[in-house]
């Protein structure tokens, strides 16, 4: 039995999170978390680093190394917690920090400097996971249906696994080893940038301030009215997509509205469009259980429940023994062991892409 560390930065920007886990075959146990923040201005930029702008390549770098110093941080906090030491970990597997996502393009960029991450914890380190799947003519995401169905799937139950990041994915476990999994749209994210135009706030605790407001229903008809939507699986999306200039397009053709309305209305479409995909891919789901980000937030959880029906359990991943927040990064240490084994890490029934291909590229200590 072998440790690994998973690093994971996702689509809202708020940090690292970090697992170390045992990995036994296909099963994966948690032995220490932990969560490092982005001080404000490494968030600004890596925001910035999204769209185009000046001086990109320089700096990129130099966020690549802040970040490489922010997972350092996670992973010391990980082996003080455990009592592990660097030298009994076999590897660690650093998504990096999405900043283009471009499948259609043949590219996908997550910044990262795993050289760096190597040098200051002295630890194999594997990176870049999404992009032999994309040279495989795959989405390269999502990645985690297959990890999804390894730690969740149980024979004869139809589950999703539904992540809400700052982007939105589901894993649908047919419970026949089947899976089927694919971006349905935003998660956070719209919300998340939302808040911080209006209220200078990262993101709404619990949705107290959606909470308050009330949904907008035209506005509500025409976001749905987005093409990726209505696209077949498999599909993924991101910032590229789901950004504040899409949003004031869609709100310049509305009476004006309260921004606290609008915000209630983005968390309704979050959970409209996740009830839709998987009413759409999911029909005879028995239960959904929610992971990311968004399953802390009790008004979207609520509005998630409303929009998929009495029928259908609605839990989060706790209820099958894991956090919320800690699904991702064990997904890359999972991952991690995968690539360490030279096992298939992409599911081509999910991403599109042309066979199984192990993932990812490895940095030595």
């Amino acid at each position: 039995m072998a440790l690994y560390i998973g690093l994971m930065s996702g689509t809202s920007l708020d940090g690292v999170d970090g697992a170390l886990a045992h990995c036994d075959g296909e099963a994966i146990t948690t032995i220490a978390a932990a969560y490092v923040a982005f001080p404000p201005a490494l968030r600004t930029e890596l925001m910035a680093l999204q769209a185009n702008g000046d001086n990109e390549i320089e700096r990129e770098a130099l966020a690549a190394n802040q970040l490489a110093q922010h997972y350092a941080q996670c992973v010391a906090e990980l082996l003080r917690e455990s009592g592990h030491t660097a030298a009994e970990v076999r590897a660690m597997a650093a998504h990096g920090q999405t900043i283009r996502h471009r499948p259609e393009l043949g590219f996908t960029r997550q910044t990262n400097n795993p050289a760096l991450l190597a040098e200051l914890c002295g630890i194999d380190v594997i990176a870049d996971f999404r992009s032999r799947d994309v040279a495989a003519g795959g989405q390269g995401a999502p990645l985690v249906p297959a990890f999804h169905q390894a730690l969740f799937g149980k024979a004869g139950q139809a589950r999703v696994v539904a992540n809400i990041g700052g982007i939105a994915n589901i894993s649908v476990l047919d419970g026949d080893g089947g899976v089927t999994g694919f971006d349905t749209g935003p998660g956070n994210v719209l919300m998340d940038s939302w808040i911080h135009r209006h209220r200078q706030q990262a993101y709404d605790a619990d949705g107290a301030w959606a909470g308050g407001g009330k949904v907008i229903p035209a506005l509500l008809v025409e976001l749905l009215k987005e093409p990726y939507l209505a696209q077949p699986a498999p599909k993924s999306t991101g910032r590229d997509l789901f950004h504040l200039a899409w949003l004031d397009q869609r709100l310049a053709v509305h009476a004006p509205a309260a921004p606290q309305d609008v915000q209630r209305t983005l968390t309704e479409y979050t959970a409209v469009t996740l009830a839709n995909a998987i009413r759409a891919y999911g029909g005879g789901t028995d239960a959904v259980y929610v992971c990311g980000g968004g399953a802390y937030n009790g008004v979207l959880m609520d509005a998630l429940s409303t929009a998929l029906g009495d029928r259908v359990l609605l839990a989060s991943t706790q209820a099958l023994g894991v956090a919320p927040n800690r699904v991702e990064a064990l997904a890359f240490a999972w991952l991690g062991y995968r690539f360490s084994e030279r096992l298939a890490g992409n599911l081509p029934a999910v991403t599109g892409a042309r066979g199984e291909r192990v993932l990812g590229a490895l940095y030595p200590r």
